[in-house]
């Protein structure tokens, strides 16, 4: 049992925190943006006073691309907590071990041949699993860390055969490329099917908390209390490859998200039990992505930023001040 009952007194109001955050969040995002509707135009087609075309950009445009942020940000804060606990290293990322990579080769190849949004998520994912498949062949025998460095090794050379991809593609072509490369939630036209995805994965890594616990504890504890490391190992791996290829093919690459949010709910929270962390890092990940989409929305208008980008420039310093908290309380 970890310090913390689960989800006892303490535990319960964070997590109400954080549910009321991504509450507040969720509903400015859904009312702010550029079309020109204003709050109280957009709450009066919420109740269905309003006209058709408020009704349409809230239901039809602001809606499907909110549920996309939530279920992508939980995606991604899952696979990070899943991978961290795998490789024991607060560093590690869902992109550690290729799968963006491969992801981002196959849809450029798809996008380079002028094929539909459709043909390109699959590509993104069979080049993803394909990335799996390497990672885990070359890695096989080797533990985690030879799991991590192959990971981190075929990540470098996706990133240089994407590089050639861009340099031979057309012209009119490289801007999506980029786009997608950077983060996009506009390539998710079935938001519902991500934002399932995010709670199944909450109920598959809170099923799994108890092995989960047992290997962020280390290989030699784990085998000690009878654990099948070798069995939960590449299990955990595959449910972390599928989970990140969800999102990849849904919004492009998105970082720091997997990264950032399971060191935050641990400081908050206070403890590394993962039947609380999974939950309150899914809820997490989910309003971090959507308050960064909606700066991409609204701070450039009517030019729209890849949310990746946001991301990226808001996870730096929030990363870089999670350590320096970590290090304090460490002491």
């Amino acid at each position: 049992m970890s310090k913390a009952i689960w989800f006892g007194a303490g535990s319960g109001r964070r997590l109400l925190v954080l549910v009321i955050l991504a509450l507040a969040v969720f509903a400015g995002a859904l009312l702010i943006g550029t079309s020109g509707l204003s709050v109280r135009d957009a709450l009066h087609a919420l109740v269905g006073a309003g006209d058709e075309g408020a009704r349409t950009v809230l239901l039809d445009v602001r809606l499907p691309r909110l549920l996309a942020a939530f279920g992508v940000g939980g995606l991604l804060a899952v696979a990070g907590v899943l991978l961290q606990a795998l490789f024991r290293n607060p560093l590690a990322d869902p992109y550690v071990l290729g799968v963006s990579g491969g992801a981002a080769v196959g849809a450029l190849l798809a996008m380079i041949a002028s094929a539909a949004i459709a043909v390109v998520q699959a590509g993104a994912l069979v080049g993803a699993f394909a990335a799996v498949c390497a990672v885990y062949l070359l890695a096989r025998g080797g533990g985690t860390a030879r799991l991590l460095l192959t990971g981190v090794v075929l990540a470098s050379a996706c990133g240089a055969f994407i590089s050639v991809l861009i340099s031979l593609a057309d012209s009119s072509r490289v801007r999506s490329m980029v786009f997608w490369l950077a983060g996009d939630l506009s390539w998710a036209p079935n938001p519902t099917f991500s934002l399932l995805a995010a709670i199944a994965a909450v109920i598959i890594a809170v099923a799994l908390a108890r092995p989960l616990n047992v290997l962020a504890a280390g290989e030699l504890r784990a085998r000690s209390v009878g654990l099948e490391v070798d069995l939960w190992r590449p299990l955990v791996f595959v449910a972390c490859a599928a989970i990140t290829s969800v999102a990849v093919i849904s919004a492009g690459t998105v970082g720091f998200v997997g990264l950032i949010t399971p060191h935050a709910v641990r400081l908050l929270f206070r403890t590394s039990d993962h039947r609380i962390v999974a939950p309150a890092a899914a809820v997490l990940g989910g309003t971090l992505l959507a308050a960064a989409d909606l700066v991409a929305r609204t701070i450039a208008s009517p030019r729209q930023l890849p949310v990746g980008a946001i991301m990226a420039l808001v996870g730096t310093p929030l990363f870089i001040a999670l350590l320096r908290q970590r290090t304090r309380a460490e002491r």
